[in-house]
């Protein structure tokens, strides 16, 4: 990306930064801010939101633990550009959110980079409703609830090695009066 600029139009670039190579800088839109542009500088603890308003420069320093979470978005098509799905780390001031990937028509896997930059960035994963966010999984702290599946068997490794009525066989079961032996001649066979 280019620092300060805007990416021209028709340059078929779309945004898409590698959760691997933190830290990265980076511009973006910004409807608020002088020349519709804000410097982004993201790491796995922080971000830094560089923009100028009304000739005022700014500089906000957020920890990533201050953000909602990773979410998908639908961005609508208009009348300048075709719609897009982007992946956010969103914050609960709008105007906060940080697009880590837009994608545009068929590029790319957006549910795996979802999934990827959460992961990272250790944050849970959201989804955009009408009302706000919504988790898409069940949670108990960072751990993720789901239905217990059934236990399944698995021989294949040992099939070849073992003989499989190893398997049926039931462990022994010790009677209840052991059997004692008194006053019989022991038999020992000597040379």
């Amino acid at each position: 990306m280019t620092r300060g600029r805007a990416i021209p139009a028709g340059s078929g670039r779309a945004l898409r930064l590698d959760p691997a190579a933190l830290p990265v800088c980076f511009a973006t839109s910004d409807a608020r801010a002088d020349e519709r542009m804000r410097l982004i500088e993201l790491d796995r603890e922080r971000v830094v939101v560089r923009r100028a308003v009304r000739g005022i420069p700014m500089r906000l320093s957020l920890k990533i633990s201050d953000f909602l979470g990773v979410a998908i978005r639908v961005i609508p098509p208009d009348t300048m550009s075709e719609g897009a799905v982007a992946v956010m780390l969103e914050h609960r001031d709008q105007a906060l959110s940080v697009p880590l990937m837009v994608a545009t028509g068929h590029e790319g896997d957006v549910v795996a980079e979802w999934q990827r930059w959460g992961r990272v960035l250790g944050r849970p994963l959201l989804i955009a409703d009408g009302e706000g966010f919504r988790e898409p999984f069940e949670r108990i702290g960072a751990v993720r609830v789901r239905a217990p599946q059934p236990r399944r068997r698995v021989r294949g490794a040992l099939r070849r090695r073992r003989p499989s009525i190893l398997m049926r066989r039931k462990p022994g079961r010790p009677r209840a009066e052991p059997r004692i032996h008194r006053d019989e001649r022991e038999i020992i066979a000597r040379n």
